[in-house]
């Protein structure tokens, strides 16, 4: 006998070797109805497997997290037979559960298209519907070999050939047809559900090798309940729309072409928007004590072998054929360059911590079909920095950035942010000591920001675990962007050190930081964030002026000039087409602010303002608007160093308003004056307001005989 015990606590004998259905089935027929697999000792598993030991049982259904993966997985077996069933011939090669979704690489003469959708989706409600049990079998590796081969499977046959030749191989049957699978699987077909869409094609290569064959990947989504599949296939709906591609084109930010793939060719307005987040950057950098750097883009590749990048990192590099006895390397990452920086000249304890940073230009190949717009490119740019430290520097260095980057993403309006530790890789360098003192020491850090967090298993980099910040956008979708990582092992292998209080060296912890990451994908992410609609401080072309008539070109020119004392980015559009054709097209490119001008305006000093995404408009006077858009155009940073600048300013700038038996007095503590008295109160409060606003602003009370006292507070003058 066995002892099953339950997630309640309870506990239950059964004979050894008695299935999970079997279990479900002995508590209640709606259980075993409802229950589409089972975790033994929290492992997923099959329902259908035998339990021969003493075990904690949990009967999973479809309301369960674990539900969505088997859904997805069943699909994409469902998927598969559908597709040979439509087109026999065709070979199935691998089919995994990604996010939101699964795919199957299939190989065919005649590649698939989205046309072929509509019927692979009709095929597969119809074995759904069959609701043909799943059931495994374990078969000698030379059956499997051999049967694959037999059906003219050779993908299949090359990954038997990779399975060991002392292990067995899992096959999983829906009816007829079978392949080859770890599992687990739903107990039947019919438990996918109606909840599903194919939803894409692409080309792909045969493990990834593009000198192997090319196949076509067919991508699917498949969820619990049919509402969650409507709010996906909207959101990818609004993806459609969102795309940055066509949004750089639209706004005229970009391009890429063949003669450089994955490299970005920035136009005058996609390279003002990157030097802006430069710009951005830079500031909060210095304020928080990082000096600017910038290392070489070529280097030996003696440095990339002793910093490890070559042997785990290689295939991603660019070598140059040699002309001379060295071979050189196109960095992929700015850390080694870094630490040759720091090593140039002796090094104290009280030196550190030093941070320096640097907007690096990193090459890293990609696979052709991998590249996305600016999402995945070869060529890109890191607003990367690392601090190095003492062990006992650590935890407040870790805390400062961790603050940094939250308070950064919240300036680009991201404040659903969640954080990851991912801890060591299975290739990496260093000693198991060293891992466990510096996971040690960013686990203190994620438990002294009272942060909720997540562990991504085997994720860090090969020289040191790290955080990895996600962030979420307007539709939902998440980001990974910031990373910090504690590294232990690159400074020693790289020979930098510090003399200690005890005159000895001593190496240094470098910490490595990215905030934005890849400039160029944040960029991306941004645009679709906005839709195209950025912010006024964002975005590259902040201003148009437009003429209804050319009599008025003069006017539009000093409107534009004006904008550009204030220190804004204008141009003005004095072609001869009409108005509403100049707005359309401005609104296209997604200029947030559209000023119009013609002869009222001109005569009167005003401008109509046509807001991105408004229907509205408004006139108002041209020093009014000039204000406006020149406070609203400042970076966040900026406006806060304003607001606390006038916040200082303000509380040591005060006048008092009085009232006596004759009227009201103004008492000027500064200049140690009192006015003459005002018969009337609001007449004292202005002439209090006004001085204050001469002075830069302030604060001004009202004091009565009641005993009554009011208090305001006084911008500068603008």
């Amino acid at each position: 006998m066995i002892n099953v015990t339950f997630p309640d606590g309870a506990s239950r004998q059964y004979e050894s070797g008695i299935s999970g259905a079997d279990i479900a089935a002995s508590i209640s027929k709606s259980l075993a109805k409802k229950t589409i697999a089972m975790t033994v000792d929290g492992e997923l598993a099959d329902l259908a497997d035998p339990i021969d030991r003493d075990v904690a049982l949990r009967f999973v259904t479809r309301a369960d997290d674990e539900a969505l993966g088997l859904i997805r997985h069943d699909a994409a077996h469902v998927m598969a037979e559908a597709v040979q069933a439509l087109w026999p011939g065709t070979q199935v090669t691998i089919g995994p559960v990604i996010r939101d979704g699964f795919y199957y690489d299939f190989y065919r003469d005649t590649p698939f298209t989205t046309d072929d959708l509509p019927k692979i989706e009709a095929k597969m409600r119809e074995i759904i519907a069959a609701n043909r049990p799943f059931t495994k079998e374990v078969w000698p590796r030379d059956k499997a070999r051999d049967t694959f081969a037999a059906m003219g499977e050779g993908f299949k046959v090359e990954l038997v050939d990779a399975i060991p030749e002392d292990q067995d191989v899992k096959i999983y049957k829906q009816g007829d047809w079978f392949d080859l699978c770890r599992g687990p699987h739903m107990v039947s077909t019919g438990q996918v559900g109606d909840a599903f869409k194919l939803t894409k094609v692409a080309g792909s290569y045969w493990r990834g090798d593009s000198n192997r064959e090319v196949l076509t990947r067919i991508y699917g989504t498949a969820w619990a309940e049919k509402k969650q599949l409507d709010a996906y296939v909207t959101m990818l709906e609004e993806a459609e729309k969102r795309d940055h591609r066509r949004l750089g084109r639209e706004m005229n930010l970009f391009h890429f072409q063949e003669e450089a793939p994955g490299a970005v060719f920035w136009h005058q307005n996609g390279w003002r928007l990157f030097q802006t987040m430069i710009n951005y950057m830079r500031r909060r950098q210095n304020v928080a004590g990082y000096e600017e750097i910038n290392t070489p883009e070529l280097m030996d590749q003696e440095l990339w072998r002793l910093s490890g990048h070559l042997e785990k990192f290689g295939d991603g590099m660019y070598l140059t054929d040699p002309k001379d006895e060295k071979i050189f390397a196109i960095k992929p990452m700015n850390c080694p360059g870094h630490v040759q920086v720091f090593k140039n000249g002796l090094k104290s304890y009280r030196d550190l911590p030093e941070k320096v940073a640097e907007f690096g230009k990193v090459h890293r190949y990609e696979p052709s079909g991998a590249l996305h717009g600016l999402m995945r490119v070869r060529a890109f740019t890191q607003d990367d920095a690392h601090i190095f430290c003492t062990e006992e520097q650590i935890t407040e260095e870790c805390l400062k950035v961790n603050d940094l980057i939250l308070s950064i993403y919240s300036d680009f309006g991201f404040d659903n942010i969640d954080i990851k530790f991912s801890d060591r890789p299975e290739k990496r360098v260093g000693t198991d000591e060293v891992w466990d003192q510096a996971e040690a020491s960013l686990k203190k850090v994620l438990d002294s920001t009272g942060r909720p967090w997540g562990l991504n298993k085997g994720e860090g980099a090969f020289y040191g675990p790290k955080l990895e910040y996600t962030l979420r956008d307007a539709i939902g979708r998440e980001w990974q962007c910031g990373t910090l990582q504690v590294d232990f092992n690159m400074p020693g292998r790289l020979g930098a050190f510090y003399i200690g209080p005890d005159g000895e060296k001593h190496v240094p912890v470098m910490l490595h930081r990215a905030l934005f990451g890849s400039l160029e994908r944040f960029l991306g992410i941004l645009i679709e964030n906005f839709a195209g609609h950025l912010p006024l401080w964002l975005s590259p072309m902040p201003v148009k002026v437009a003429t209804i008539v050319s009599d008025v070109d003069d006017y539009a020119r000093e409107v534009a000039a004006a904008l550009h004392a204030a220190g804004l980015v204008a141009e003005t559009d004095l072609r001869n087409e009409k108005i509403n054709y100049k707005v359309r097209e401005h609104s296209t490119a997604k200029v947030p602010v559209i000023l119009v001008v013609g002869h009222r305006e001109a005569e009167e000093g005003t401008v109509n303002v046509r807001r991105l995404g408004s229907r509205d408009s408004k006139t108002v006077p041209l020093d009014e608007i000039v204000a406006e858009l020149a406070y609203e155009a400042m970076a966040p940073d900026l406006k806060r160093a304003l607001e606390a600048q006038r916040g200082a300013t303000r509380s040591d700038q005060r006048i008092d308003v009085v009232e006596v038996f004759e009227g009201f007095v103004v008492n000027d503590g500064a200049e140690g004056l009192s006015s003459d008295v005002f018969e009337h109160r609001e007449e004292a409060v202005e002439m209090a307001r006004r001085i204050l606003t001469e002075r830069g602003g302030g604060i001004a009370t009202v004091s009565t005989l009641a005993g009554e006292t009011e208090r305001m507070t006084v911008d500068p003058a603008e």
